[in-house]
């Protein structure tokens, strides 16, 4: 596959335009995008020390080669036969901020002299990859939209660029929800002018799996690398997904498994699975089960039906916490389950109550979400928050902490000193503090509402 790459593998990284194949590669694994990491240099092949060795520089790697997301970072030492004793560890204490196209661009240490073939690095990539990535972003999930034609990357002029065709990247790309659609020109350094424009005019529904099922135009002939399109999806994404639906909160339901997509058997499947369902994608609240089969073009009958008889309690946050069967045997993909969450979901939520009405309160700004301090908190903050999750009456404001597991300590707790008249439709109406300093999580705060929504 021929590439461009600006720097030349070595000591040296003087820039220069060259043809080539990819400095790295994975061998010894099951396919081409898992194995033990190898570097070229002078048209000789050495392995890189475990030492520093994390996702990060895992997550280059895979970009690299041109496979899908970076799955995790195994001991190179699994894969056998293990690296020859003669061959050489070239590199060690690679230090990548993950952003990077290759591997040659990361921070690294040469001088290899307390390293030993028992401690070689691995990386695990997803091995279908998409026709899209995000480059110069500060990590996979944003960036520069390119697609792969022929093997050669090109840019998307933004003309008609929105949304839609966002979120179509952001699901082909195993991302989490569609935040923005940025100017390609904000992430540096910016395309170089000899990369070409493939594609402009993209005109997605905002239903399709991947962009190549869009329209466009190929014929680009009025724009330039000033235009080129962006992307911003949240960096962290769920192990489930609804496709084919008339937006991302509504569909087939689908679940990974080590890379793979497959469905869910609708035997046993109810609102309470679909409640999890639309929590862990960032969706309002859950509307229907209806049946994955709805939803065209049907699942292909070489896709698999992963699991069965999902019992959820409709608390967790994944579904992945729930019960389930894997032993499918008496399914089929008319059977596929299917879920129908709110397009627009609250910037609030209620975790690990007894339902969806009732627990710890979390806000989410930025696609992150974070607690909420429970200084000055009261009946009527807990009014607006009932209401803005569409859940009844405000019955309680108990402790947060009550909720377990507890918030992890890495959560941040992003308010404190919530006032609200009461009337309020949202929580981000109402006046609060946000600079939170003498607060933990021991005094996260809590609501409790009525589970049903009333009729008027």
């Amino acid at each position: 596959m021929a590439l461009f790459f600006f720097l030349i593998f070595g000591f040296c990284t003087g820039p220069g335009l060259l043809e080539s194949s990819p400095k790295v590669r994975l061998v010894r694994g099951p396919h081409r995008c898992e194995g033990r990491v190898e570097v070229e240099r002078n048209g000789e092949w050495g392995t890189v020390c475990d030492d520093g060795w994390n996702m990060k520089d895992a997550e280059v790697v895979c970009r690299e080669l041109g496979c899908g997301a970076a799955k995790g970072t195994p001991s190179g030492n699994l894969y056998k036969p293990l690296a020859d004793e003669k061959q050489k560890i070239f590199i060690q204490d690679v230090n990548c901020n993950g952003t990077e196209d290759e591997l040659i661009e990361c921070d690294r240490v040469e001088d290899v002299f307390d390293c030993s073939h028992s401690e070689d690095a691995g990386a695990m990539c997803e091995k279908s990859s998409p026709k899209v990535r995000l480059v110069r972003g500060p990590h996979r999930c944003e960036g520069r939209v390119e697609v792969e034609r022929n093997g050669e990357w090109g840019t998307v002029c933004d003309d008609s660029w929105n949304m839609k065709d966002a979120e179509v990247v952001c699901r082909e790309l195993g991302c989490g929800a569609a935040k923005g659609t940025p100017s390609g020109n904000l992430y540096k350094p910016l395309a170089d002018e000899k990369q070409k424009i493939f594609i402009q005019d993209v005109n997605c529904s905002g239903t399709e799996d991947k962009l190549i099922e869009c329209d466009w135009v190929e014929d680009v002939f009025d724009c330039s690398h000033s235009e080129d399109a962006g992307a911003m999806c949240e960096k962290s994404s769920p192990k489930v997904r609804l496709v084919r639906g008339p937006h991302r909160c509504e569909g087939r339901v689908e679940v990974e498994r080590n890379g793979e997509w497959g469905t869910v058997c609708d035997d046993s499947w109810n609102m309470k699975d679909a409640e999890v369902v639309c929590r862990e994608l960032g969706c309002g609240a859950a509307k229907g089960t209806p049946s994955g089969n709805l939803y065209k073009p049907l699942a292909d009958e070489k896709q698999k039906i992963f699991i069965q008889d999902v019992n959820c309690s409709g608390t967790e946050d994944k579904l992945i916490e729930c019960d389930w069967v894997e032993d499918v045997f008496d399914c089929s993909h008319s059977e596929d389950a299917g879920a129908m969450c709110e397009k627009s979901p609250p910037k609030v939520r209620l975790v690990r109550g007894p339902h969806r009405c009732e627990g710890r309160v979390e806000v989410e700004r930025n696609g992150e979400w974070g607690t909420v301090c429970d200084d000055s908190w009261n009946m009527k903050d807990a009014e607006v928050v009932c209401r803005e999750l569409g859940c009844g009456a405000a019955k309680g404001t108990p402790s947060g902490n009550l909720y377990k597991p507890l918030a992890d300590e890495k959560q941040k707790i992003f308010i404190q000193d919530v006032n609200c008249s009461g009337t309020e439709d949202k929580l981000i109406e109402c006046d609060r503090v946000e600079d939170v300093f003498d607060c933990s999580h021991s005094e996260d705060a809590g609501a409790m509402c009525e589970k049903g929504q009333p009729d008027i």
